[in-house]
Order: C-alpha cells, then sequence, then structure tokens
C-alpha cells in the first residue's frame, strides 16, 4: 500500500511573523523607487531628452498613481489583502524594466504611467495590510515599515550608483534588479495573514472615490509631503545657491536628507507609543518647524544643513500616521488609505514646481518661508491623526498570552 506524504502546512501567521513580512514588502517597494531613480540621467543620455522633456517624462510616474490608486480598493476587497499585495508587489517590481526599455519620448511616457500605476495600487494594498497587522497588535508599526521602504531605497539606490560608475547598460541593470526583487517578493509575501474585507463591508466600485473623512487626513500629510519633497529636491540648490556650499557638499544633501529620514521612521515607534498620535505629530511639526526657521535664517552651510536635518526628523512619521488613521475609517481600509495617499502623494507631484516658481518670483529664502509654514500648520492640524491610535480592543493583544490569540486571529482571517 502506497503512501503519500502531503505537503508541510503553511506557518501560521502570527503577529511577529506577520510583521517582519510586511515590513520586507516596504523594503522590496522602497527598492524599486531607489533603483530607479540612480538610473534617470542614463536615459535622459539614451533618448537625448532636454530638462523640459525628462520633467514631463517624471510627471507620468504620479499621474499613474493619482489614477491607479482608487482601483486598489476593490483589488483588495476581491482577492485578500495577501494575494493583492503579492500580486501588486510583483508587477511594481516587472514595472522597473519597463522605462529603461522606452525607445522614444512617447513610449518613455507610457512606461512610466504603468510604473507609477503599479507602484500607487501596490503603495495602498500594502499600507492596507500594515494598518490591519497594526491594530491586531495593539501597537504602533507604521513608522517603521515606512522607515523600511526608505532603508530599502537606500540600499537599492547604492547598487544603482555602482552600477552607473560602473557604466553598465541600465537595461540589463533594471531588467536583472526587477527579477530579484521579483524573486525576494514571492516567499517574504507568504508570511503576510489573508486578511479579508471587515464583515458587512460591501464590494467597492471599480473607481471609489475616497470618504470624505479621509480628505483632512490627506490634508495633513499633504503638509508633511510639500516639505519632504521641496527638501529633496532643492536642498542641494539652496546650499549651493544660498549659501554658497561646494558643489560635492550639495550633492550629498539628498542622500544626507534620505538617511535622515530612514534612521527617524525606524525610531519613530517608539516616540509614537509613548506620546500618542497627536502628540507625537505636535512634536513632529515643532522640529520641522524649527529646522524651517533655520534654513530660511542659514546664510552658511552650518545652519542650513542642520535646518534640513529637523525637517526630515519632524515630518518622518507624518505620513505614516496619516496612513494609519486612514485605516481606521469605515469598513474598507484601501479605500480610505486610497484617498489618503492620493491627496498625500499630490502634494509630492507640485512640490517642486511650487517652490521653483516662488523662487523665480522672489527667492529660494521665501519659498522655503512657505515651506516652514506648511510644517507649522501640522501643529495645528494634528488632532486630524487621533484616528491613528489602536483601538481599545487591539490593546488586549499586549496582555500576556495575547499574541497567540492575536496570531489565530490573523491566520483565520
Amino acid at each position: 500500500m502506497s503512501h503519500t506524504t502531503a505537503p508541510p502546512p503553511q506557518p501560521p501567521a502570527t503577529p511577529r511573523r506577520a510583521r517582519a513580512s510586511i515590513a520586507l514588502v516596504f523594503g522590496v517597494h522602497g527598492a524599486v523607487s531607489g533603483s530607479f531613480v540612480t538610473r534617470i540621467p542614463w536615459i535622459q543620455d539614451r533618448l537625448d531628452l532636454s530638462a523640459g522633456q525628462l520633467g514631463l517624462a517624471l510627471v507620468m510616474p504620479a499621474i499613474g498613481s493619482s489614477l491607479a490608486m482608487p482601483l486598489a480598493g476593490r483589488v483588495v476587497h476581491r482577492h485578500g489583502g495577501r494575494a493583492a499585495v503579492r500580486g501588486l508587489i510583483s508587477l511594481w517590481c516587472l514595472a522597473l524594466a519597463l522605462p529603461a526599455l522606452a525607445p522614444s519620448l512617447p513610449v518613455l511616457c507610457a512606461a512610466l504611467l504603468a510604473y507609477g500605476a503599479t507602484a500607487g495600487m501596490a503603495d495602498v494594498a500594502m499600507n492596507a495590510q500594515g494598518v490591519e497587522i497594526e491594530e491586531r497588535l495593539g501597537r504602533s508599526i507604521m513608522s517603521g515599515l515606512h522607515g523600511m521602504w526608505s532603508a530599502g531605497g537606500l540600499l537599492a539606490s547604492g547598487f544603482g550608483i555602482l552600477a552607473a560608475h560602473l557604466d553598465l547598460d541600465a537595461r540589463l541593470q533594471l531588467a536583472g534588479t526587477a527579477l530579484v526583487l521579483l524573486a525576494l517578493a514571492q516567499p517574504v509575501c507568504r508570511g503576510l495573514p489573508d486578511l479579508r474585507a471587515r464583515e458587512g463591508a460591501q464590494e467597492p466600485p471599480r473607481f471609489a472615490l475616497p470618504p470624505r473623512s479621509s480628505l483632512v487626513i490627506g490634508l495633513v500629510g499633504f503638509c508633511a509631503v510639500f516639505a519632504e519633497g521641496a527638501s529633496m529636491d532643492w536642498s542641494g540648490v539652496y546650499l549651493r545657491d544660498v549659501t554658497g556650499a561646494s558643489t560635492t557638499l550639495a550633492a550629498a544633501s539628498y542622500t544626507a536628507f534620505s538617511l535622515t529620514m530612514a534612521v527617524s521612521r525606524l525610531a519613530g515607534d517608539a516616540a509614537i507609543r509613548r506620546l500618542g498620535a497627536v502628540r507625537a505629530t505636535r512634536l513632529g511639526g515643532a522640529v520641522a518647524t524649527a529646522g524651517g526657521l533655520l534654513v530660511v535664517a542659514a546664510d552658511s552651510p552650518a545652519l542650513a544643513i542642520p535646518g534640513f536635518a529637523l525637517i526630515g526628523i519632524g515630518i518622518a512619521v507624518i505620513v505614516p500616521l496619516a496612513f494609519a488613521a486612514a485605516g481606521r475609517i469605515g469598513t474598507d481600509a484601501s479605500q480610505a488609505i486610497a484617498g489618503v495617499a492620493t491627496v498625500t502623494y499630490t502634494s509630492g507631484l507640485i512640490a517642486p514646481a511650487v517652490i521653483g516658481a516662488l523662487a523665480q518670483a522672489t527667492s529660494l529664502t521665501v519659498s522655503f518661508g512657505l515651506v516652514t509654514a506648511l510644517a507649522f500648520a501640522l501643529l495645528l492640524s494634528a488632532g486630524a491623526l487621533r484616528r491613528a491610535e489602536p483601538n481599545s480592543t487591539a490593546v488586549a493583544a499586549t496582555a500576556p498570552g495575547a499574541e497567540n490569540r492575536a496570531g489565530k486571529d490573523l491566520s483565520a482571517i
């Protein structure tokens, strides 16, 4: 009589395993973005694009994200959290290879639309998953997850810089990186819980508009991302033109700012647990405002660099808290997160242009006066993120023996 051996059962999605898995998903997502950014100059040179043509192309990812994010709720609802994240992060990884293969500007724009669409939908799905896991853990983890995104981007950008230094063909490098990240994403996603729509939730329409309650939260994220986008894109120019920094020091400002953001986000959950979401937001707004004032007053790199660092530290936890707050609106976390993400990321799209236009009309110093004012607005609007606190039922998960109960809940969904 023959016997067949059944395949070993998949380990249950315990809270610890689920948290590690979603953190790695965030890292993979950030790595795709970091890989692409470093090869933009290669793409520009290959297609012989002017600065204006490149600027047009680089708007396409944001447009693609904004159009596709409202579709993510239906995908998550229909297929479940684990399958949605696996499928969308896989598409996002594969999309990394498309821009370098484009033979012309119109094809590049189309490739970047697809690149942005997959990025936005994967972003919504993984943030919804992160909020659900945080809810069951009963403590803040969203800041650390976004810190993993930043860390993944920094690590991948390092490899991209090395590839550019070695003059590797970006078509081969990005295609190879896409396959590596795709292969990494598959086992990582197996550790996610198969979270389904909350009881009583109706299937959202194909293109779901965000609930109105998410718009106020989105505006808080808008202020933070505006400061982030302005600092990342313009800090180097500010150091060079306003403070007289060397070209090398100015060029290093992006990496330094990104590193500050990553470290602050990785450490941010501890601050949120101690202070609560509202007080942490107010403290962040105060720190970012102080940083903005230093930048505006700076007449040397010795003042401007600490100022940009304080802006990065201050805004680091705001977007993770905005997503956490959105995920607790209504019965469909992914739909509310899509609304907040759309409003929030629109800020990143317009910030560089607004700063440039204002600087053209007045000065860069005045432009960063606007950044400082938006940072101060975080102090006034912090109450909108009160929902970011894990609810009282989830807090029970921190009691003795609760991890096993939470693990059963996660694996059963």
